[in-house]
Parts: C-alpha cells; structure tokens; sequence
C-alpha cells in the first residue's frame, strides 16, 4: 500500500527507534454514540500487517463513549467569567480556558478554591517567563478537555469533548475484538501526550511520542483520527 501524509507532514519519521511510515485515513464525520469497534474494522484492518500500530485521536474514542458536556446544561459562574478574561483564548494549539464554558467546566471539576489558586500562581509564573502552570495544576481532565470550539466543524461549539474513560482498556479490547495494537494519543502541533496503550505495546510513552511528534493526524479538518504506524524495514 501507498502511505500518504497529511498535508506538510511527512510519511517517514526518524527516532531513536528506528524510522516509522505514518499513514494518515480518512474517516466519515465520527459522532457522538458510534461504535469504536466498528470504526476500526471498517477503516483500519483492511490496511494493518502484523507489527503494525494504530495511533488513534482521543477525542474520537471519547465521541463514542459519548463523554460530552454540553453548553446549554453548563451554568456559568462569575468566577469563570472574571478568570476567562485573563486567559488565552485560543492559539494554534487549540481553545483554552479563555472559553468560558472551559473555565467553568474547570471549575466544576477542580473547585472554585483549587482554580482561583492554579490562575494565580500562573499569573506570577508568566511574570518570571513560566507557561502552562495553570494546567499542571489542574490536571488532565481538564488540559484534555476539547470542542466549545465551533470554528472547524460547528457542532463542536455546542459541547466539551472529555477524555476517554480507560484508554488503555480501550486498547485491549480493541486489540482483543480486531487484532490490532493501538494507543490513543491526545497531540496537537505543539505538545504529545500518550493517554492509553494496549499490554502488548512495547515502546514508552517516550519513544511512542517520537513517532507522533510532528502530530501526523492534524487539527483541522483532515477527519484523521487514525494513524496507521509501520517501522521501516
């Protein structure tokens, strides 16, 4: 088979691994509800050789566990509105906090307390050239949190996409029901973060980051969610 990049990625990549071919395919618009098992055995196993390791987008395994928080259910605090304002809305890493409907969910999540206290120390850390304090502090649940973001496909203004529950389960029964070994990755252009892998994935999260560090899926519009990852021989 041919691989076939995204865009200004490239199929080869070079680690400390070995070289890897990254093969990028397209999917149908993935919605809330549908069925991951079935995604796999529709668009990947007709490509996969023994060997091979699926790279899969977290937000589309989170989609099919319908982890979603929606807008209109969400009520947002004057908190949220005070502390959005000094927040970065967006950059091409994505939305962030600056949405206010992500500092809420943030709140919901952390507290009031625990929020108001992470927005301080990163006001101080910026002062001294620190970033990304804010979200250490807060942890996954919310760095990971996607969507209220309506600019590349509109529906995803109307809710928050979580992460997966279990990711690494995730991947184990995938690998049970299809035979295909996978990990799900939560990438953008800027950072990589390994959520889940199946048992039989030897690589670190280190190594597997290496693979993916040029965020091979995109984040646009490419509807890319899975990477298909060859070692070359």
């Amino acid at each position: 088979m041919d691989f076939v990049a995204n865009g200004s990625k490239n199929v080869e990549i070079e680690t400390s691994t070995g070289v890897y071919l990254r093969h990028a395919i397209q999917t149908h618009f993935v919605e809330i509800g549908e069925d991951y098992i079935e995604l796999v055995n529709r668009y990947v196993k007709p490509l996969y050789e023994e060997g091979d390791l699926l790279s899969i987008s977290e937000k589309i395994i989170a989609l099919c566990q319908k982890r979603v928080v929606y807008r209109k259910d969400m009520k947002i605090s004057w908190l949220a509105k005070f502390l959005s304002r000094f927040a970065i809305q967006h950059n091409s890493a994505g939305i962030g906090v600056g949405e206010v409907c992500k500092m809420q969910f943030a709140i919901d999540e952390c507290g009031a307390w625990k929020v108001l206290w992470a927005a301080i120390c990163a006001g101080f850390g910026k002062l001294v050239g620190k970033h990304g304090i804010f979200y250490d502090m807060v942890g996954m649940e919310v760095t990971g949190l996607d969507g209220f973001y309506p600019d590349v496909f509109p529906v995803y203004g109307d809710y928050g996409i979580r992460i997966p529950e279990n990711p690494s389960g995730v991947c184990n029964e995938i690998y049970e029901k299809t035979g295909v070994r996978a990990m799900i990755v939560d990438a953008n252009d800027f950072t990589r973060d390994i959520l889940g892998k199946g048992d039989n994935v030897t690589l670190t999260d280190e190594q597997l980051c290496e693979i993916i560090r040029d965020n091979p899926a995109g984040q646009d519009d490419q509807c890319t969610p899975f990477i298909l990852i060859r070692k070359k021989q």
